[in-house]
């Protein structure tokens, strides 16, 4: 599976999803362009996610080694976390966040093709890799989704068309998605004592999802002392989602990572 597919492979899942995404939000009152929307849908993340298998064993490793890999399984989590809670919630706001933020993600790997190594340094060759760096995407996937939610849930509130029910269902999100963020912080943890010896070592990398881990244990707080509030919530769940992409995405930028073992290569 050379790179030179990932262009076929980028076009026609851009296009089940941007056709399933405008069935399903402009015709989706009649049943069976709904139905249609949904199973394109379905079909663009279903071919992305064989992608990342087929890329997985031509590879012969996991595809979680560089940042555009990590980006892939992103795109696929994000697109499958909005599609499940439109199937399990019927609420068009989790398609119409989730599938643009996941084709976003993909074009951005469009834009930046990558070569694809083998090879995977000693600290990553470990049980704890693969399970690892999943659960957090997967995690991720459904507070990137619940955080993008709530900004929409503000500009709704301010035009006076928001719906009380979005911090309901952003709050389904934010429960799944935090369960899974402390079990990667448990396997980063167990996999950082093998690799290096040392369960935490205050590592930016570390100290960053520390503060991801935080910021979403706020608003869960939060919502459990004052589930009346509507505003705040809205506002620390927006601005959770910045602290995460700067821990993912935004790192390796700052000098006080460079020195960092844990930032992804490109």
């Amino acid at each position: 599976m050379d790179w030179i597919n990932f262009p076929a492979i980028v076009l026609i899942t851009s296009i089940s999803w941007i056709a399933g995404l405008f069935a399903v939000l402009v015709f989706g009152k009649k049943a069976i362009l709904r139905h249609t929307g949904t199973a394109l849908l379905l079909a663009g993340t279903l071919l992305l996610g064989v992608f990342i298998t087929a890329l997985w064993i031509h590879l012969g490793r996991p595809p979680l080694k560089t940042m555009g890999e990590t980006r892939l399984w992103y795109s696929f989590f994000l697109a499958l976390v909005a599609i499940a809670g439109f199937l399990r919630w019927n609420y068009l706001i989790l398609p119409a966040t989730g599938i643009p933020m996941a084709l976003l993600f993909l074009l951005i790997n469009y834009a930046h093709p990558e070569n694809y190594e083998k090879t995977l340094m000693p600290a990553l060759q470990s049980i704890w890799f693969a399970p690892h760096v999943i659960v957090y995407m997967l995690s991720y996937a459904l507070l990137g989704v619940s955080s993008v939610t709530a900004w929409i849930g503000l500009y709704r509130l301010s035009s006076f068309r928001f719906e009380r029910n979005t911090l309901n269902y952003a709050d389904n999100l934010v429960y799944l998605g935090f369960s899974l963020l402390t079990l990667g912080l448990l396997f980063g943890a167990l996999w950082a004592k093998e690799a290096w010896g040392h369960y935490w070592t205050w590592d930016p990398k570390e100290t960053w999802a520390l503060l991801t881990w935080l910021t979403y244990l706020i608003y869960i707080h939060f919502r459990y002392h004052q589930p009346e509030k509507i505003r705040m919530p809205l506002w620390i769940l927006g601005l959770s989602y910045v602290i995460l992409l700067i821990c993912y995405m935004g790192l390796k930028y700052l000098p006080s990572a460079a020195a960092s073992v844990h930032v992804y290569s490109n």
